[in-house]
C-alpha cells in the first residue's frame, strides 16, 4: 500500500460516505486514522515536510469530499473554495488553523448561504480549527485593498474545488498592478515584522520562545516568502537561490533551519494536543527527548536542544537581515547619482551604507574583517552594511583562524572597537549576528547561544554578555540619569571605560563548562589581555573583575551591611577606591542585564550602601577599622540630635534606649533608630500593637517600603507577620528583629510589591497594612501557617530538593541558616514556624529571590540567646526546614 492510500483512501471513503447514516464518523475516524499515521511517520524520524504536505493533502480531500456532500461543487452559481493563509501554502501541523475562503460570483442567495454554513459548521464540529469567510470578488478585492493581512492571506491562497475562471479573476484583482505594489507591500510588511519582534523584546533568546512568532520564527522565514512572492513572483524557498539573492549554501541552511523548526511545531502540537506555538517549560524537555537528546541529565538535555534552537533561529536572523536588505536595495531604494564617499583603499560609504571597494578586499586584506565593525563605530552616522558585503564578510569568515588572532594588526582593530566613542554595542552585536565574533573569540563561541534552564536568566549567555555591554554603554546617557544616578556619575569618571567593556564581554565566558565559571573566565580574560598586549595595569583590572564580578551582589544582598567587620572584608577584597567603582558599575548593568525584572529599588538601596561604606572604609584607611563602639556611639548621638530637634525629652529617649541591647544599634541606621523612638515616644506606654509604615528614601527610584512593628514578644510573630504580608501581596527583603529587655519585640521588614514597585504614597493601601498587620499582632495564632496560593505554571517546572547550610562564626554572636530552595507562596511563614517550633529567636534575614528559587540567610540564636551548638539540634533542624521546604509541599 503506497503512503498516500495509507493515509486516506478516497475512493474507498466516497463509497462509505454514499451510504452511511451518519457521515460526521466517517470523516472522524479518517482525522483520526490519518493523524495518527503521521504521529508514527513524525516518531520514525521521516521527512517533516513530506508530512506537512501530506497533512495538507488529507485536509484537501476531505474538505473536498464535505464540499460535494452538500452539492456545491455543482451550484449553478459560480463559487470556489480557496485556501488561505498557512494552509494555502500547504504547511499544515497537527493543530494548524485551515483558513479557508468561499469565494463567490455574487452575493449567495438564501438557500445557498444556509448550505454554506451548514459546510462550514460541519467541518468545526469534526474539531477541525476552521477560519473561514464568505466573500464575493468585488468584497475580496475592497478587502485585501485597506488590509495587508487579507492580502497577505490571498497572495498565498490556492483553489482546492470550484470555478477556476472565478479563481483566476481573484488572481488579477489582488495583483501589484491594482494595490499594494511592491514598495507599499515591503514597507508594511517590515513595519509589521518589527511591531511583531518588539512584544517578544527584539530577542531571538527568549526563555519560552514562540516558535511561529518569534524573532527568527518561522515568521520571519514566511514574511522573505511574502516579499519576494509579491515583487518577483517567487513561489517557493528553493526559488531564492537566483543571481542577487541566495546563494546555495544559504539556501541550504534556511531549509534546514525551517525543517527543525518545523519538527520543533509539529512535536509542539502533538504533545499539547493543540495548537501551541510556544517551546513552554513543561515542553522544553519532552521535546529535547524527541530530538534525540535523552541523557541522564534532564537540564543538560534540555540546555542543548535549546542552544540548538537559539542558533537556528539566529541563523535565520542573520539570512533575513542580509536578505531583507537585499530587497530593500531593490524595492525601496532609488538608483542614486551620487559618487560613493570614499572612506580608504578598502571601503567607501554609498547611500550611507559601507560598501566594499574591491571584491577581494577580504581575501588581500583579511584584517579588514575586522575593519568592517570599527568603521562602523567611527561613523555612527551610517545605517549599517550593503548587502554584498554582507555577503561577502560571511564567504570570508574561514579566514579568522589562529594566525588571524594573532596579528597585531587585528589585535589593535578590536581594542579600538572598545574605545569608539559609539557604536559599541551595537558593532560588538553586529559581529555576533555575522558570525564574526564567535569565531574571532572561540571561548565566546562556546557559549553563543547557551541557555541556563531557569528563570532567574532569561537570556543566552552571549546575549546576556553583549547586553550588559549595552547597559554599561546606557549608563553614560542623560536619559537614565535619575534611575542611576551614582553609577552614571561613575562611569563618567573612569580613566579607562574601555576596560569595564572587555570585562563585562568576558565576565560569563566560561559558563556550562563546569567549575568556578569566575576562576575559569578570568584565567580567559588573562590570555585574552596578553594576546591584545594591554597595558599591565589594565590586564591586571579586567582580570580582577572577571574573577570578582559577583562578589558585590552576593555580599549586598546575603551579608549584614550593618555588620562593620563584613565592610572592612569587602573592602580589603576591594582594595582601592578604582576597583569599586569598576565593581559597582559593572555589578549595576550585570543585575540589569541578567532580568529587566530582577533590578529594583531595594537592590539599588543595598548596592549603593554597600558601595558607600566601603568607600568609607577605604578612606579610613584598612589598618584603621571602624570599632563597633565607635559606631555605636556615632548613631546613637546622630539619632538623639535628630530627636531633641523634634522636640523629645532627651531622658524619655534613654529610658527607651537602655531595654535595647547594642545590635540594636549596630543593626539599624541612625535615621531608622530616630524613627522607631519617635513612634515609641508617640506610643506610651501602650501595650497595643504598633504598626509604621514608610519609605526607606524619598528618592524615586531608591530603596523599598519600611514597616515597623512593636508589640509584647511571641515566637510566632515572624511566621505569622510574614503569612499575613503574603495574604497582603507583599514580597519581604529584609528582616531585623529585636527583643528587648522588657519582652517587647521592636521588628523591621523590607518590603516591596509583588511586583517589585514600592507603596508609595497610597494612603488606603498604607492603611490596609497597617490594619492587617496589627490584627495579626494582636492574634498571631489565628493566622495561618502556610499561605495556600496559586504556584506560578513556571514555578512548577523548577523542583529540587532544597539546600539547607547551618555554621557558626566565631566572631560573632549568631548562628548563620542559609536556605537555597524552589520558590513558594508563604515560604518564609514555613520557615519561621520551623524557628518557632525549635524555640529560636530570629535576629536578622536577609531574603533573596533568583527566579525560581530563593536564597535567604537568617541570622539565629537559641532560646539562651546564644549561637547553635549542638550539632544533633543543627541536624534536627536542617531536617525539618529540608520537609517544610520540599516541593512536594508546594
Amino acid at each position: 500500500m503506497s503512503d498516500d492510500l495509507e493515509l486516506f483512501d478516497s475512493a474507498t471513503f466516497s463509497q462509505s460516505l454514499a451510504h452511511h447514516p451518519q457521515p460526521w464518523q466517517l470523516f472522524r475516524q479518517a482525522l483520526e486514522h490519518a493523524r495518527l499515521v503521521l504521529d508514527s511517520r513524525f516518531l520514525d524520524g521521516h521527512d517533516i515536510e513530506a508530512l506537512v504536505q501530506a497533512r495538507t493533502a488529507l485536509i484537501d480531500q476531505l474538505l473536498g469530499q464535505a464540499w460535494m456532500h452538500y452539492g456545491l461543487e455543482n451550484h449553478s452559481l459560480p463559487m470556489a473554495l480557496v485556501a488561505v493563509g498557512g494552509y494555502g501554502r500547504g504547511e499544515l501541523h497537527p493543530h494548524s488553523d485551515i483558513d479557508i475562503l468561499i469565494l463567490m460570483q455574487q452575493e449567495p442567495t438564501p438557500a445557498l448561504a444556509s448550505v454554506t454554513s451548514q459546510f462550514v459548521t460541519f467541518l468545526w464540529d469534526l474539531g477541525l480549527e476552521i477560519g473561514h469567510s464568505v466573500r464575493t470578488l468585488d468584497e475580496c478585492r475592497h478587502e485585501a485593498g485597506n488590509d495587508l493581512t487579507v492580502i497577505t492571506n490571498l497572495l498565498e491562497s490556492r483553489l482546492v474545488l470550484g470555478s477556476r475562471a472565478l479563481y483566476q479573476q481573484l488572481e488579477e484583482a489582488i495583483g501589484p498592478l491594482h494595490m499594494w505594489d511592491s514598495r507599499a507591500f515591503f514597507l508594511g510588511k517590515c513595519e509589521e515584522q518589527r511591531q511583531r519582534h518588539d512584544k517578544f523584546n527584539d530577542t531571538e533568546y527568549n526563555l519560552e520562545p514562540n516558535v511561529k512568532n518569534s524573532p527568527g520564527g518561522l515568521r520571519d522565514l514566511q514574511t522573505i516568502l511574502w516579499i519576494a512572492r509579491r515583487r518577483f513572483g517567487m513561489q517557493t524557498l528553493a526559488s531564492l537561490q537566483a543571481p542577487g539573492f541566495l546563494t546555495t549554501g544559504e539556501y541550504q541552511l534556511l531549509a534546514r533551519a525551517r525543517a527543525f523548526l518545523w519538527r520543533t511545531r509539529y512535536a509542539l502540537h502533538m504533545l499539547a494536543g493543540r495548537s501551541e506555538e510556544r517551546l513552554l517549560l513543561e515542553y522544553q524537555a519532552k521535546v529535547a527527548a524527541l530530538f534525540g537528546f535523552d541523557g541522564d541529565e534532564a537540564k543538560a538535555n534540555i540546555e542543548q536542544f535549546m542552544q540548538q534552537y537559539y542558533r537556528t533561529v539566529m541563523g535565520i536572523s542573520e539570512l533575513g537581515d542580509l536578505i531583507r536588505q537585499v530587497f530593500e536595495e531593490q524595492i525601496v531604494r532609488s538608483p542614486s547619482h551620487q559618487v560613493p564617499q570614499r572612506i580608504n583603499e578598502r571601503f567607501r560609504i554609498r547611500d550611507g551604507y559601507l560598501e566594499h571597494c574591491q571584491p577581494y578586499v577580504f581575501s588581500d586584506t583579511p584584517s579588514a574583517i575586522l575593519e568592517v565593525f570599527v568603521l562602523l563605530a567611527r561613523h555612527p552616522e551610517l545605517k549599517g552594511v550593503r548587502s554584498e558585503t554582507i555577503r561577502l564578510l560571511r564567504d570570508h569568515r574561514y579566514l579568522i583562524d589562529d594566525d588571524f588572532r594573532q596579528s597585531p594588526d587585528n589585535t589593535r582593530l578590536f581594542v579600538e572597537l572598545f574605545s569608539c566613542a559609539e557604536g559599541v554595542h551595537m558593532n560588538l552585536r553586529r559581529m555576533n549576528k555575522y558570525g564574526i565574533l564567535g569565531r574571532y573569540l572561540p571561548e565566546f563561541g562556546q557559549i553563543i547561544g547557551q541557555m541556563q534552564h531557569d528563570l532567574f536568566h532569561i537570556y543566552t549567555v552571549d546575549a546576556h554578555s553583549l547586553n550588559l555591554v549595552k547597559h554599561l554603554r546606557k549608563l553614560r546617557h542623560p536619559d537614565f540619569a535619575e534611575k542611576f544616578a551614582l553609577a552614571g556619575a561613575i562611569i563618567a569618571r573612569l580613566p579607562r571605560p574601555e576596560v569595564l567593556y572587555m570585562a563585562g564581554l568576558y565576565h560569563d565566558i566560561a559558563k556550562g563548562r563546569g567549575g568556578d565559571h569566575s576562576e575559569l573566565g578570568a584565567e580567559d580574560a588573562e590570555a585574552f589581555a596578553r594576546r591584545h598586549q594591554l597595558a599591565s595595569e589594565d590586564r591586571r583590572l579586567m582580570v580582577w573583575l572577571v574573577r570578582n564580578h559577583l562578589i558585590m551582589s552576593t555580599t549586598a544582598q546575603r551579608k549584614d551591611l550593618s555588620d562593620p567587620e563584613e565592610i572592612h572584608n569587602f573592602a580589603t577584597l576591594v582594595g582601592d577606591q578604582m576597583r569599586l567603582d569598576y565593581l559597582y558599575v559593572l555589578t549595576v548593568a550585570d543585575i540589569n542585564a541578567t532580568n529587566p525584572k530582577l533590578w529594583n529599588s531595594w537592590r539599588a538601596q543595598l548596592l549603593r550602601q554597600l558601595y558607600s561604606e566601603t568607600r568609607r572604609a577605604l578612606r579610613r584607611g584598612l589598618t584603621n577599622p571602624l570599632e563597633r563602639e565607635e559606631l555605636l556611639e556615632t548613631r546613637q548621638a546622630t539619632a538623639l540630635s535628630w530627636l531633641c530637634s523634634d522636640g523629645a525629652c532627651n531622658a524619655e529617649v534613654h529610658k527607651i534606649w537602655a531595654s535595647l541591647g547594642d545590635d540594636y544599634f549596630l543593626r539599624h541606621s541612625a535615621g531608622d533608630i530616630a524613627w522607631h523612638t519617635a513612634a515609641l515616644l508617640e506610643h506610651g506606654d501602650s501595650t497595643e500593637p504598633l504598626v509604621r509604615v514608610r519609605e526607606t528614601s524619598q528618592r524615586g527610584f531608591a530603596g523599598g517600603t519600611q514597616i515597623f512593628t512593636y508589640a509584647p514578644n511571641r515566637q510566632d510573630f515572624f511566621a505569622a507577620t510574614t503569612a499575613a504580608m503574603a495574604q497582603l501581596n507583599l514580597s519581604v527583603y529584609e528582616a531585623k528583629i529585636t527583643t528587648s529587655s522588657d519582652e517587647f519585640t521592636i521588628d523591621s521588614y523590607i518590603v516591596l510589591e509583588a511586583d517589585g514597585d514600592r507603596i508609595g504614597n497610597d494612603p488606603e493601601r498604607i492603611q490596609a497594612i497597617q490594619q492587617r498587620l496589627s490584627d495579626v499582632l494582636r492574634s498571631p495564632e489565628q493566622y495561618p501557617e502556610v499561605i495556600q496560593r496559586h504556584i506560578p505554571r513556571q514555578l512548577k517546572h523548577f523542583n529540587f530538593a532544597p539546600l539547607i547550610t547551618i555554621h557558626n562564626d566565631a566572631q560573632r554572636p549568631f548562628t548563620v541558616v542559609e536556605v537555597v530552595a524552589p520558590d513558594r507562596p508563604g515560604l518564609l511563614a514555613r520557615i519561621g514556624k520551623v524557628f518557632m517550633d525549635f524555640d529560636l529567636s530570629l535576629l536578622n534575614a536577609k531574603i533573596i529571590t533568583l527566579g525560581e528559587r530563593i536564597e535567604d540567610v537568617f541570622f539565629i540564636t537559641g532560646a539562651d540567646g546564644q549561637p547553635l551548638s549542638d550539632p544533633q539540634l543543627c541536624q534536627q533542624l536542617q531536617e525539618a526546614l529540608t520537609a517544610q521546604l520540599s516541593p512536594s509541599l508546594g
